[in-house]
């Protein structure tokens, strides 16, 4: 593997982080410590781990962090409340509902339910309308991560033309605007693009965020792109891993270990001759997603409080 062409986002994570931490310490001076409260709904486990994964990023900054966990067949009514006593707690800075919700519940609502300015993912209208504006305030974060690690890996987006594939509201969309807003021409793809490989091949910039494993192959990219793999997929048979990573040893043994391995929604082996620059999975775009939530975490505290 070429390790010049690998986009490491545990390393521009880290620098987030530490940053987060250094904003953290300066608002203690202050007498104030971000808080994170986070709304779990069920038993997903995926949903289990992430959350556990923020509590802890949480506790290493020395903020300040609560999960609310609710069973699966809570009434919408009760979720509601809670969410609405968040808002009203001084203490709180940032609020999180963790998706998916039961299909019992209407997302949209809850979501709706949040405070804007403790919204710390970024998903109420009142946020996607600033940041549609162009004056962005809080900015859902797997987006906003990815934007970090082009900066600080010194990859310019102006001018350049860059295609997202995935129109969700968490990933897709918002990718696309923080794009337009950075001055790139922006293409967005999605399940009823015709011939997507033709367009994906004009991008500079491709930004993968589809929820479909080894979507992305060496066919859809140009030679020299930046190809940035948001998707998170994991293989449980030998015949997957050998299938995506042909001859690797290290995932067999990992295989091995764990019985799963993780992949994303491009082709990474076969991708990776003709990329310049590439995330891998794991290890790129996963840590810079919660580097950027305990960052809006501190940005919405200075914000209420005034700091």
């Amino acid at each position: 593997m070429n390790s010049g062409k690998i986009l490491s986002g545990k390393k521009v994570a880290e620098e987030i982080r530490a940053e987060a931490a250094r904003d953290v310490a300066e608002l203690a001076g202050s007498g104030v410590r971000p808080q994170l409260d986070v709304v779990l709904v069920g038993d997903d486990p995926a949903s289990k781990v992430y959350v556990g994964s923020k509590a802890r990023a949480c506790d290493r900054l020395g903020m300040a962090s609560n999960t609310h966990r609710l069973p699966e067949d809570v009434a919408q009514a009760r979720v509601l409340d809670l969410v609405h006593a968040l808002n009203a707690d001084p203490e709180v800075d940032g609020i999180l509902v963790q998706l998916p919700l039961p299909g019992s519940l209407d997302t949209h609502r809850i979501l709706d339910a949040v405070d804007p300015a403790k919204d710390v993912d970024g998903f109420h209208p009142t946020n996607v309308g600033l940041l549609q504006q162009g004056r962005p305030r809080l900015v859902p974060c797997t987006p906003l991560g990815i934007m970090e690690l082009l900066r600080r890996e010194g990859i310019g987006v102006e001018g350049r033309r860059a295609v997202v594939v995935g129109r969700s509201d968490i990933v897709g969309k918002p990718m696309a605007m923080l794009l337009l807003h950075a001055h790139a021409t922006v293409t967005l793809c999605h399940s009823r693009t015709r011939d997507l490989a033709s367009v994906t091949r004009q991008a500079e910039i491709l930004i993968v965020a589809a929820g479909r494993r080894a979507l992305i192959g060496p066919d859809h990219v140009a030679e020299g792109a930046v190809v940035i793999d948001v998707g998170m997929h994991r293989l449980t048979t030998e015949d997957e891993v050998e299938s995506l990573f042909p001859g690797d040893e290290e995932r067999r043994r990992r295989f091995a270990d764990k019985g799963s391995v993780l992949t994303g929604d491009v082709d990474f082996v076969r991708v990776l001759p003709r990329a310049a620059r590439i995330t891998p999975v794991p290890g790129g775009v996963g840590p810079l997603t919660i580097a950027k939530l305990m960052a809006n975490t501190v940005a919405a505290a200075r914000w209420r409080r005034g700091v």
